[in-house]
């Protein structure tokens, strides 16, 4: 029924793009989506004055699916996922594609691609890509008549190679989103935004630390730690990915803003640590100074689920280490990631709604 699965290094693979062999398509036109299909072209033609090349009219999703122990290929939570790019694409003034639509669509995806969806155990997953922007000429600032709506995957090794390492980030002298701006969807004018931030974090790398760890490898910091723009006083999230902390009393705790994208991994994240866990959370503003107070912190988001930090540099140069070192997970944070992977590939029981089988 389904191809055999491609001759892939399945444990040694990247995050990074690879063509498969078909993606879902449709087109909004005349105030109205079509039916859409499985195309197998991957290069998109529109026109030149396309409204997301003049005004950057998008919006996108990032979600995985998983093959179980049963061999079952399943997805995690897509609802949430097909709910906010609908919330997106209205917000951005784009017609807003149908939840359930959005959900056959991705299954559709998933079923055409079979072959190239990672086997069960060997640490790869099969992430995808929804997304929308504008496709009809645009010259004057508006909303554009016609849009596309698209879906690709592919197989997908570890966000950040070398395995699960601590990383090392800095406090971005650069603002991320503004108080009633755009920062609560997933638009891609806001990470293009965080590209130049990235690129002067790695330039500078450990030549803003200080010398006890002038000795360590010369690389450059991992990512960056927006704050709130208004006071430049709380923690905000990087710029792919959303901030969790672990207190010393094992409280779990990540910031609150009305500026920053509601992450899938993140609701999933706390949900597991108060349900399976018995853990304290509590989402709430974190101002800069609590920073030295944590036990624990770590990035969570689809791509990488949770990636630790190990150390924080200040704009002042100033260099924060957490307790839980440099070397792995701290406790707390590797029981949350084992927790949440375990309910992902179906060897802890999810809660209702969380899986979906698709084949």
């Amino acid at each position: 029924m389904y191809k055999e699965k491609k001759d892939i290094d399945w444990k040694n693979l990247g995050f990074s793009y690879m063509s498969t062999d078909k993606r879902y398509v449709s087109h909004y036109k005349d105030g109205a989506w079509d039916e859409g299909a499985l195309v197998e072209d991957d290069t998109v033609n529109i026109n030149e004055c396309a409204g997301i090349l003049q005004y950057c009219q998008e919006c996108f999703e990032g979600l995985k699916a998983y093959t179980t122990k049963k061999g079952e290929v399943v997805t995690f939570r897509a609802d949430l996922n097909a709910k906010r790019i609908h919330d997106s694409a209205k917000y951005l003034e784009m017609p807003a594609f149908d939840e359930d639509r959005f959900i056959e669509a991705v299954e559709s995806v998933l079923r055409a691609n079979y072959a190239w969806i990672p086997p069960y155990g060997s640490g790869a997953t099969f992430y995808i890509r929804p997304y929308e922007f504008a496709s009809g000429p645009v010259i004057g600032v508006k909303p554009s008549d016609e849009y596309q709506f698209r879906i690709f995957g592919m197989p997908v090794g570890p966000y950040f190679k070398g395995g699960i390492k601590p990383l090392n980030i800095c406090i971005s002298k650069f603002d991320r989103a503004a108080k009633h701006g755009t920062g609560h969807i997933k638009a891609g004018l806001n990470y293009a935004m965080s590209l130049y931030a990235i690129t002067d974090a790695h330039e500078h790398g450990y030549a803003m630390s200080l010398h006890a760890y002038m000795d360590a490898k010369a690389r450059g910091f991992d990512e960056n730690m927006y704050l709130d723009s208004a006071t430049r006083t709380y923690v905000e999230e990087t710029g792919g990915a959303n901030f969790i902390f672990v207190t010393k009393d094992n409280e779990v705790v990540t910031p609150k803003s009305d500026t920053i994208l509601p992450s899938v991994t993140r609701r999933s994240l706390l949900y597991v640590a108060e349900h399976y866990l018995g853990l304290k959370v509590c989402e709430r503003a974190i101002n800069v100074n609590e920073l030295k107070d944590f036990e624990e912190a770590g990035l969570c988001g689809t791509a990488a689920v949770i990636s630790p930090v190990g150390r924080i540099v200040t704009e002042e140069g100033k260099e924060i280490l957490l307790p839980s070192g440099m070397e792995g997970m701290g406790k707390i944070t590797k029981k949350l990631y084992d927790t949440l992977t375990g309910i992902q590939l179906g060897d802890i029981e999810a809660p209702e709604g969380w899986i979906k089988k698709v084949m």
